[in-house]
């Protein structure tokens, strides 16, 4: 009983609300963040601006704010696209 308990605790380092880059900013806008949040307004980013790939929904395909993020790549997976936050947040 005791670790159900423990794995219903909330990850702290993922409620710990982060900088954004100014990159990063463009996007999720200037406030501090927990990683959670700056994840979510991405999707609705890309959702707003229709830019997953409709042949495969897994692929993100980057516009210019999004590409500064991605490293200046155009298109990323959904799962890669986590890698990259982490770079723009302190």
């Amino acid at each position: 009983m005791t670790e159900a308990k423990a794995a219903k605790k909330p990850n702290s380092a993922l409620a710990k609300p982060l900088q954004p880059s100014n990159e990063l900013a463009a996007v999720v806008g200037s406030a501090p963040l927990p990683r959670t949040e700056v994840v979510s307004k991405v999707w609705e980013y890309i959702k707003a601006n229709n830019l997953q790939n409709p042949a495969n929904k897994r692929e993100i395909v980057a516009d210019d704010k999004l590409r500064a993020i991605f490293g200046g790549k155009d298109k990323v997976s959904m799962f890669e696209m986590n890698k990259h936050f982490a770079q723009h947040l302190s």
